[in-house]
């Protein structure tokens, strides 16, 4: 599987882990939303080891782009809050970042 599509599904997972916790602290909901929140969280980390990268360090901050698009799909999709122009602009700087993190070590060895 591409390291895109790694991304994406940490994304979604670390997301959605995440948001279980808003939704019992900030939200008010049960306590029993920390269980999938907790497994989430868990998957994020075992599918973010998958992506192909020589030094975790470097998966990570590449992740960082994918990661705030996703939260930005998110906000638009689960939240229903539609973000602002700044939001996309700011993310597009972002994910053009992590783009250069991850395929700057295949442009350096010419």
């Amino acid at each position: 599987m591409s390291n895109y599509l790694w991304f994406l599904l940490a994304a979604l997972f670390e997301i959605a882990g995440c948001y279980a916790f808003w939704m019992w602290l900030r939200l008010d909901r049960s306590i029993w939303w920390v269980a999938p929140g907790l497994l989430s969280l868990a998957l994020f980390a075992l599918i973010l080891t998958r992506v192909e990268a020589s030094f975790a360090g470097r998966a990570y901050a590449a992740y960082g782009g994918v990661y705030i698009v996703t939260s930005l799909v998110w906000l638009a999709l689960i939240e229903r809050t539609r973000p602002m122009f700044s939001d996309w602009l700011g993310a597009a700087l972002c994910l053009a970042g992590a783009l250069i993190i991850l395929l700057g070590p295949r442009l350096h060895s010419s």
